[in-house]
């Protein structure tokens, strides 16, 4: 072996990210990483380019590329032209999102046995093991599966849905979050009917402390657009002292694409941005690029939130703000990706105003987070 050579080990430790020998190995027989040379012990044996190669896989996934994506992008010629990587990205953006679409089906239907009371439950493992012995080889057959599954429905107590003792049932674990990030994340997921989101909010360690510290001291809380102070827990916001106002101030903006415009268009809006006072707390719930410029005057240190609750909607601006978001100093409540909306963004606000309220003395935020 040459000094040029390294051990599976060592390439792991130099790659990093996370990398094990297990994973290179995997990489191999996916055909991601080109077989390696072998010692005369028959250890193998890799190189610079074989660290090179990790590398780009890593940094692929990292960016939620999975592995026979990231295979075809790596087995592409390595002049492409800007059409070409284009069709490729779109024909992989379109299998992704139809694996998302049947999962969400699945996850869908086992949500709905799971949040059946006893009862339901009961009636519809009965139909589950009707169904087994239905004939749908035919049209008639297909007829009967409708009527077994109009009849499920039909067997459904008449009396409320308990939301709460539903959501327990299908959240997953929340152990390790503080009580007050619980609340956050279940109202969340009430607001938008989808359990996955918990996966992606995200918070930083001081933004819980900084709200409650922020909003008892009757601090200014800023909102993009009118649609989102329209959402905002006024009455209770006034009981604390706190005030709201509106960044881009046009009672006709209705769209994520006219509050982008606007703010682009009118240096007012900028100007009024750069003059918020220290220690408020801004809410993004639609324009991404108030974000950016929010981040810009924060690293030039013209602004100084105490809190930013960043959820504006965006196919590649908002998930790149919300990143920089991530990776600056001030404190956050974000949702990676493009999820997010003007109504999570309030519910977000109005979860930590509620509970203050509720909860005045409650510590449990200032325990370690993971």
């Amino acid at each position: 072996m040459t000094s040029k050579h390294l051990t599976i080990k060592q390439l792991t430790l130099i790659v990093g990210g996370g990398l094990t020998p297990r994973m290179v190995r995997h990489y191999h027989q996916l055909g991601l990483l080109p077989e390696a040379t072998r010692s005369s012990g028959n250890y193998r044996l890799y190189t610079d380019a074989d660290v090179q190669q990790l590398r780009r896989i890593l940094a692929l996934k990292s960016q939620g590329f999975q592995l026979e994506d990231i295979r075809e992008l790596l087995d592409s010629p390595e002049v492409m032209s800007f059409d070409a990587l284009a069709d490729q990205l779109q024909q992989q953006y379109n299998s992704v999102t139809e694996q998302l679409a049947r999962l969400r089906q699945t996850a869908s239907a086992l949500e709905e046995f799971l949040d059946r009371d006893k009862d339901c439950q009961d009636t519809q493992l009965q139909a589950l093991e009707q169904l087994k012995k239905v004939e749908i080889e035919s049209a008639f057959g297909l007829q009967d599966l409708e009527q077994l599954w109009d009849g499920l429905d039909a067997a459904r107590n008449f009396q409320p849905e308990d939301l709460s003792e539903s959501l327990q049932k299908i959240l997953p674990d929340l152990s390790k979050k503080n009580e007050i990030e619980r609340d956050l994340l279940s109202k969340l997921v009430f607001a938008c009917g989808d359990v996955s989101l918990v996966n992606f909010v995200k918070l930083s360690k001081g933004a819980i402390i900084s709200a409650r510290h922020n909003l008892k001291a009757d601090c200014e809380i800023v909102a993009d657009v009118s649609p989102v102070v329209a959402a905002i827990d006024h009455t209770r916001i006034a009981h604390l002292g706190a005030r709201v106002n509106t960044l881009i101030d046009d009672p006709h903006i209705h769209s994520v694409d006219e509050a982008e415009r606007k703010f682009w268009q009118n240096q007012e809006w900028f100007d009024k941005l750069k003059q918020l006072k220290p220690g408020c707390i801004l809410v993004i719930g639609y324009a991404p690029s108030v974000l950016m410029s929010a981040l810009e005057l924060i690293e030039q240190g013209q602004l100084k939130p105490s809190l930013i609750i960043a959820m504006p909607i965006g196919f590649s601006h908002a998930p790149a703000a919300k990143r920089r978001l991530m990776h600056s100093s001030v404190e956050y409540i974000t949702t990676i990706g493009t999820l997010g909306g003007g109504l999570l963004a309030a519910v977000a606000l109005n979860a930590l105003v509620g509970s203050l309220i509720e909860r005045p003395d409650c510590h449990c935020y200032l325990g370690h987070r993971e």
